[in-house]
């Protein structure tokens, strides 16, 4: 016997979930349906996939290395659906847009009109998440495009930038810093430095953009959102940083802060797409760079070409 797609997918959705009630809900079946196709893959293996017991799941060493392969097969399948939608039309079949938190409040209102008025056909399914969890759902075909901050590790993905988004130092009005007309990252106090709580890649581009490990101050606030963050700077809590592309828009507003720029040589990060490397409909996607490079480049200020 061989292996069905749908056991394939059953036991990935395991192995990520590490839960068989959670996974259930995911494919949309019951529990039991589940079960039974993870316990008939196993026979036709003739291997343990998991242990099993009341409290948790745990993949065995056989299910780590035999995950890697199944999840090529299954990429290989997304791609060849992907081939075949995009050669009946690239530009009607819908795009599964992913998005981060800390980009999507400041650039989706200036790329979509750009994107419904170069592609009017194309429709556009947005979904917002953290980084990992947006590369999981690409590799898992549940998504056709993300937009991400660079530099992040992507080995299974292809990444193409569009735009430089360097970092501005936020501070309380009443804060030392507050009339600073640029600040070099060595200025940056980081018994002050309020950050995102681990899991946002913003955290660690804020970290490389002040040359800091981020080890130094343990218990320092650690915020769920950048707007948190910044009502925290408000109040004199503490400094931030934020991005580029967040200055001057309403996200800001109301908010008794200062904004200082990093100077020129501070790293900043890097906004682009990545996409499955297998994927068919890459000519669009490339459309799509293309497109937010030259159209972003004419916006002054906070948007600027990747360098």
């Amino acid at each position: 016997m061989i292996p069905t797609l749908r056991q394939l997918r059953y036991f990935l959705t395991v192995m990520e979930t590490r839960n068989f009630s959670r996974a259930a809900e995911i494919c949309c079946v019951t529990q039991s349906t589940l079960s039974g196709g993870i316990s008939e893959l196993e026979s036709i293996l003739g291997v343990s996939l998991f242990e099993r017991t009341k409290r948790k799941v745990l993949p065995t060493q056989a299910g780590v290395g035999l995950a890697k392969r199944a999840r090529r097969i299954l990429e290989e399948v997304d791609g060849l659906i992907d081939a075949s939608k995009a050669m009946a039309d690239p530009y009607k079949e819908p795009l599964r847009l992913g998005i981060i938190p800390t980009i999507a409040p400041f650039l989706l209102p200036q790329i979509v009109p750009l994107i419904q008025k170069h592609f009017p056909e194309l429709t556009l399914i947005l979904r917002e998440d953290q980084t990992a969890r947006l590369l999981n759902q690409l590799s898992n075909g549940d998504l056709d495009l993300l937009i991400l901050a660079f530099p992040y590790e992507t080995p299974d993905a292809e990444q193409s930038l569009f735009m430089d988004d360097p970092f501005w130092l936020a501070c309380s009005q009443k804060h030392a810093l507050a009339k600073c007309r640029s600040i070099t990252p060595n200025e940056v106090p980081e018994e002050d430095l309020l950050l995102l709580e681990d899991g946002h890649c913003l955290r660690d581009h804020a970290l490389a953009a002040c040359q800091m490990k981020g080890g130094s101050n343990e218990q320092a606030i650690q915020g769920t959102s950048l707007y948190t963050l910044l009502q925290m700077v408000s109040s004199n809590l503490g400094i931030t940083l934020v991005p580029q592309m967040a200055i001057d828009t309403p996200f800001l507003s109301g908010l008794k802060a200062a904004y200082i720029p990093m100077t020129i040589d501070a790293p900043s990060r890097q906004i682009g797409f990545s996409w499955r490397k297998t994927t068919a409909r890459r000519p669009l996607f490339d459309e799509l760079t293309g497109l937010l490079k030259r159209e972003l480049s004419k916006i002054g200020g906070k948007c600027s070409k990747a360098r």
